[in-house]
C-alpha cells in the first residue's frame, strides 16, 4: 500500500460506490482505477489488494480535518 505525502485526490474526485469526495485511488493492474471514500475504501480495498498495483490512502486528511474544526463550528 503506497500513502502519498501531498494529497493528490481533491474535492473533485468522488467516490465510485456512493459519490462522496473520494480518500482512496486504486490503479489496478488491467489500467484502470477506482476512488472511494473512506467508508467503501475499508470496505472494497482488502479485497482489491491482489489486483492493484498502487494504493493511495489519503484516509488520514480525515482526521486533519475533524481536528482542525471546532467542536462548535461543525
Amino acid at each position: 500500500m503506497t500513502t502519498a505525502l501531498a494529497p493528490t485526490l481533491t474535492a473533485a474526485d468522488r467516490c465510485d460506490r456512493c459519490g462522496a469526495q473520494a480518500y482512496v485511488r486504486a490503479r489496478l493492474t488491467s489500467g484502470g482505477e477506482l476512488l472511494f471514500c473512506g467508508h467503501h475504501g475499508r470496505e472494497h480495498l482488502p479485497k482489491l489488494q491482489h489486483l492493484a498495483t498502487q494504493i493511495e490512502d489519503e484516509t488520514d486528511r480525515l482526521l486533519e480535518q475533524e481536528f482542525s474544526t471546532g467542536v462548535g463550528e461543525r
